[in-house]
């Protein structure tokens, strides 16, 4: 008797791993299928807007159509994270965090202690990354196994997909991200 209940209790764990699993990469889908590939930056300096519209899509805030912060911002050339912080759109309040100098003595344990802990609370990250023709305006997605994270952007309707992000963030000394809170 005690050798089914065994088996029984094996079977039934097995089924909840497989399942939270699925459920796991059916979440990650539903960023990337609903928010990322039918969102686009419709100006070319409109990358912070842009990231904050992914965020409040995805926190279902506001619809899929939804531009308008793109559109008040259009091609405004001297914004930052600044224009956003504790600043409450549609339920959803941002916070502009690590405002800090890039530098050796910038806390990147603690900045990338910060993304896991909100992408373990289902929240995504807004981040500034330094590639060669400037600093783009990422939204971190999700941590792979091996400790990276992998971040979109949008160009157009073009996807950017990064998935060195850590890398990317260590060679800068350091970035500037937003986080977010629903129902404050």
């Amino acid at each position: 008797m005690r050798k089914y209940i065994r088996l029984a209790l094996i079977v039934l764990v097995s089924t909840l791993f497989v399942f939270q699993a699925h459920a796991q990469k059916k979440d990650n889908c539903v960023f990337f299928d609903t928010v990322v590939n039918s969102h686009s930056q419709i100006f070319p300096f409109s990358g912070i807007p842009s990231a904050i519209e992914m965020a409040l899509k995805q926190c279902k805030a506001v619809d899929l159509n939804f531009y308008k912060l793109q559109n008040d911002w259009q091609n405004k050339t001297d914004g930052s994270f600044s224009d956003f912080d504790k600043k409450k759109l549609y339920g959803v309040t941002f916070y502009q965090k690590f405002k800090l100098p890039r530098d050796v003595n910038f806390p990147l344990d603690s900045l990338f202690q910060t993304i896991d802990k909100e992408l373990k609370l289902g929240r995504k990250v807004i981040i500034a990354l330094q590639l060669e023709n400037g600093w783009p305006i990422f939204v971190v997605h999700k941590r792979m196994p091996n400790g990276e994270f992998v971040s979109y952007s949008k160009f157009g309707n073009n996807t950017l997909i990064v998935r060195n992000t850590k890398e990317i963030v260590k060679k800068s000394n350091g970035t500037e991200i937003m986080t977010y809170s629903t129902g404050q």
